[in-house]
């Protein structure tokens, strides 16, 4: 697979890690505190995936001009 394609698909799932973080926040709802606090949590831990994604997408498109 192509470097540059691979570099693009992390850059824009490093977006939709950070939207995916705020819906998840934003959208739990339920009764017990322990459920919201579910929610906060998982989307904190979504929202980190976002880094990595971008670092990958740089280290990625770095791979793919020096092949060429």
């Amino acid at each position: 697979m192509n470097c540059n394609k691979v570099s693009k698909l992390c850059f824009v799932l490093g977006f939709a890690s950070i939207i995916g973080s705020i819906a998840i926040w934003i959208l739990s709802k339920g009764d017990a505190p322990e459920t919201i606090a579910h929610a906060e949590r998982f989307g904190i831990f979504v929202g980190l995936w976002a880094p990595t994604f971008f670092v990958l997408s740089g280290r990625f498109k770095e791979l793919d001009d020096t092949a060429q």
